[in-house]
């Protein structure tokens, strides 16, 4: 028998279980871990972006969406490699994209040290 070369949370992205991969988060899992030079955040975006090339359906980001929630760092690991950002763009994972784009804007950084939003500013005129 084969020996499984993942960890229990990069078996949860290879097999595209978003219910286990929560769980293993939940219950500790390092959300920025590497296994076969990979992170968890480009393991999804690549499974999720192949997958869609491969059966022709849009592409689904449960997994990246889960991992961006819970806080994986989008720079790549280690540097030098291609970042999940370069990932979601090579793969046209738009939404990927816009959330990797929004959690690394300098503005969305200081909106959250601030704890204001346009919109809340904009309302107290």
């Amino acid at each position: 028998m084969t020996e499984n070369p993942w960890t229990p949370a990069h078996q949860a992205v290879e097999s595209g279980d978003h219910v286990e991969l929560t769980h293993l988060l939940d219950e500790g899992a390092d959300v920025n871990e590497v296994c076969r030079g990979m992170t968890l955040l480009e393991h999804a975006i690549d499974l999720e972006g192949d997958s869609a090339l491969q059966s022709g359906t849009p592409i689904d980001s449960r997994l990246t969406v889960i991992l961006l929630a819970y806080g994986a760092d989008p720079k790549p690991q280690p540097p030098g490699r291609m970042s999940a950002a370069d990932l979601a763009d090579y793969y046209g994972h738009d939404i990927a994209c816009r959330l990797i784009d929004r959690l690394t804007a300098p503005a969305a950084a200081s909106r959250l040290r601030s704890g204001l939003w346009p919109w809340r500013r904009s309302r107290k005129g």
